[in-house]
Order: structure tokens, then sequence, then C-alpha cells
């Protein structure tokens, strides 16, 4: 066995992808039944209604590097790109929907239209650079240099209470906080308005969208390609202590710190097993998967033409909820975020029945079931939307730990998402998948670029270790088809 990959999330099937289309022998291990991590979906309440366990929309799962080179669609998976990326309902004011067409949502903002243009127009003209630059190991110059000097000021303005100055209707302010809020902490802050860069642009880029079926079919498809080029993926096969993989001559742990800490013991050095005992977790997220029978009812209409939808009230209130909770506090009602795939993805719906997910940022550890406050705060924009809910299954954050202990406390992000723990995620290193222990090397989102379904965690990890393991410097094709090896030997 060449390597070792424990933890079938995104990251560790993209590094299992690199590795086996190097020539490499790769094992998978997988401590659940079926491979994906965050990417699984199955059915709750009804065979025939698959709902998403963890992850359902993906922005970066169609625009990071490593997706492209792979090539979802030459591979089956199609992705749902909906007209609307997101939506965010309002009290008082029109809700501001974010369309896939840029003009369409600056018409929609009226005064505010040019100035969301000057925002996004240039990150949208040079997209892949700044997705590219964002999804970096972060330790090298980013090839196209003018994407710094594009996203690095809207980033800043993003994250300050100057947005509110350069948007001057609540409209267009809530449409940037949902997005913000998707960096789980205190806002408004730097990493906060870096995330509204990146995925406000890319509602108006490539979109979006959801897997067709299901987020399980990203996983299928990675797993497949592993296996067709000489990968063994083994599900329900836990690994609690890295002696079990000491026959690899490399071992990627797509894990967390904490448990990191576990599996190697008393091995790691000292000042190493301290910094890592020092990673920071931040707050947790709690869930509901809905059965529902009818499409939301949204009080406004254009809302349901998104299959994404920020329930959080005006910036202020999104900005008060979620600095709350970075500070371990419940406080007035949850900024709520909904996904109804159907919309989308019509076949994920059948006459009377429709999946439905949401959740809501609390502070980490609570084991306070949000099924009251969500269901509430939906219907406070869309009324009747009690009447429609035909079951409803809760996620506690202590229960997404026992779920998967990679969500330390409910973190569902692999570590808290603030500037100093991004430049030094999980600890200061000049290579920051490497660890102290030969051949061993950490791949998850507690490593760069971090969260979100990406895969490029483990796409970095993965040409480390070619380059330092064994020697392969040339990254091979990861389109499909046989590739090339680095030898130049077709497998």
């Amino acid at each position: 066995m060449d390597v070792a990959i424990v933890g079938s999330g995104p990251n560790g099937l993209a590094a299992g992808v690199v590795l086996a289309r190097a020539g490499l022998s790769v094992h998978v291990f997988e401590a659940g039944d079926t491979f994906g991590g965050g990417l699984r979906s199955k059915p709750l309440f009804d065979p025939e209604i698959v709902h998403d366990i963890c992850s359902a929309v993906h922005p970066l799962g169609a625009a990071s590097r490593f997706f492209r080179e792979f090539d979802l669609e030459a591979r089956g998976v199609e992705l749902c790109v909906p007209e609307a990326s997101y939506a965010h309902p309002l009290d008082g004011a029109q809700a501001g929907v974010a369309y896939r067409d840029l003009e369409r949502t600056c018409e929609r903002l009226g005064r505010d239209g040019p100035r969301w243009r000057r925002l996004m127009e240039p990150l949208v003209e040079h997209s892949q650079s700044v997705v590219d630059l964002v999804l970096s190991d972060q330790r090298h110059l980013p090839r196209d240099v003018l994407a710094p000097l594009l996203l690095a000021p809207r980033a800043l303005l993003g994250g300050s209470p100057l947005t509110s100055r350069l948007l001057a209707s609540r409209t267009a302010r809530a449409l940037l906080a949902g997005v913000a809020a998707h960096s789980l902490g205190r806002l408004p802050s730097l990493p906060g308005g870096a995330v509204a860069m990146l995925l406000g642009h890319l509602a108006h880029a490539s979109g979006w969208p959801l897997p067709r079926g299901g987020s399980q079919r990203l996983a299928d498809a990675l797993v497949a390609d592993i296996e067709a080029h000489g990968g063994t993926c083994h599900a329900a096969t836990p690994i609690e202590d890295l002696r079990e993989v000491e026959r690899a001559k490399a071992v990627l742990l797509n894990v967390s710190p904490k448990v990191f800490l576990a599996l190697a013991g008393p091995r790691l050095p000292d000042r190493y097993r301290r910094r890592l005992g020092r990673f920071d977790h931040g707050p947790a997220s709690a869930k509901v998967d809905f059965l529902v029978s009818e499409p939301v009812p949204w009080r406004d209409p254009e809302v349901g033409s998104a299959p994404t939808v920020h329930v959080g009230g005006d910036d202020r209130e999104v900005f008060a909820y979620e600095s709350a909770v970075q500070r371990g506090e419940r406080r007035g009602e949850p900024f709520v975020l909904l996904v109804d795939p159907a919309v989308a993805d019509p076949d994920r719906a059948r006459s009377g029945r429709r999946p439905l997910w949401a959740y809501c940022h609390v502070p980490n550890g609570d084991p306070v079931d949000p099924t009251e406050a969500i269901t509430a705060r939906i219907e406070r924009y869309a009324p009747g939307f009690r009447d429609t809910v035909l079951a409803s299954r809760a996620i506690t954050a202590p229960e997404f730990e026992s779920y998967n202990r990679n969500y330390v406390g409910g973190d569902i992000a692999g570590g808290a998402v603030t500037v100093p723990q991004m430049l030094a995620r999980p600890a200061l290193r000049v290579n920051p998948y490497a660890t102290p222990l030969p051949g061993v090397y950490l791949c998850s989102a507690s490593t760069p670029p971090g969260p979100s379904v990406h895969g490029m965690a483990g796409y970095h990890a993965a040409r480390a270790v070619l380059r330092k393991e064994f020697g392969i410097r040339t990254l091979p094709a990861l389109e499909p088809g046989p590739p090339v090896n680095p030898g130049g030997r077709v497998r």
C-alpha cells in the first residue's frame, strides 16, 4: 500500500483521485457505512424523497480548480444551476434576489444597482483567478496578480461597517450580509467580507448549483474514479490508531486536529500537540430536515425562485445574531439558511411531498433542539409554512459531532474562521499539510483553504505527498479517461 487516506469527505476523496491517477496504490478508510462525509444524501421519511444530510448547494463545487479539472458533467453528474442563486426576504422592504444574471439583479436593486455592479462585476470578469486565489494553499504567490488587487479592497469594505455607506437600501445590505454569514463568525469581519465577495460574485458567475439527485452524486463520482484507477475504498472501517495504517508509505488524514491527537497518541512532539490543543473551534450548526407538502409559501413569491434563502432579517439583525453566537450567546431570532432543492431539481419532489433543508448557527456544543426556532423564523416570512410540514428531524450541535467526530461541538467548518487561524490552520508551518510525523499529512477543512466543498485541501495535500514522499513533481490529468502518469506511461 502506497497511500492510506483516513476519511472519505470531499477532501479525502479528492486526494485519493489525484494519488490513484498518479499510479499509486491508494486505500481510503471510512468509519461510516457510506462514503462522502458532508456529501451524504439518503431518504429520511419517504423512500422516494432524498435529503442531503449536510451540504446541499455547491458554489465552489462548480468553481474550484479540482472540480473544474475533474469535470463532473463528463462523468454524468449534472449540476442544476438555478436562475436565482439566493434570496433574502425582509419585513417592510422588497426581498433581495441574487440572480445569475447580474444585470437583472442590479435592476431589481434600483438605485443600489450601479453600486452592486461596481462591487461584483470586476470579480465576475476575473472569477476563476479570484477563486484560485482564495482556494490556494496560502503559501504561494497568485498566478494572476490582479485577483488580490480586486478582492482585497472589496473584502475590507464588505467586512467593515462602511458597507452601510456603500449600499443605501436595506435590501442590498441584507443581500450582502446573508452571504457574509456563511463565514460562521463575528460580523462584520474581514473573513465575513471575503466570504461575501467570494460567494456573492459566484452567484453571478458559475452560480450556486445543486447536484441533480443530491450531493451523494459528487461523492459517488469521486469514489468511482479512485476505484477505476486501482484504488480501494473501505466503508465501515474506522481507524482508531495510526499504527493500523503504518504499512502505508504516506498517510493522509481528513480529520480535525482533535481526532488527529487521538489517532497519534503520544508520538507527536509536545510543542506540536500543544499547538493543536489550542486550535479553536467556532460556532456550531443545528439543522432541521423537513418533509413538506408544497413549496415554501413565501410572502414575496419571487423568493421562491431561489433554492437557497437566507432568513435572518436586515443586516443589523444578521450581524447582531451571528456576533452573539460567536460569543457563545443565544440572542433573538436565528439566522436561518434554507434550501428547497426541488426549485432547481424538480425530480427531487413527488406529488405532495418534497424535501426541505434548514439550519442555523448556535454556540458550540449547544444542545437545544432548533425545530421550533427555525420553523417560527421561516413562518415569519412565509405565513402558513407550519401547515405544510409533514415530518421533521432535528440534528443538534452535539448530535452533529456524534454523526461525524470531525464536527467538534457541531462546528461543521473544521475550525473557527478567523484571520489568525486561517493563516495558521491548524498550526503555523511552511507546509500546512505536513505534520512532525514522517509521511503523515492532514488534508481536512482544518487546513488551507478551509471549509466548503471544493476538494482543494485534498488536492494541495496530495501534491505535497507526491513531491516529498514519491519524488513526483508533475500532477496527473484529472479529466475522465485513462490518465497519463507523471512518468508518461498510460496505466
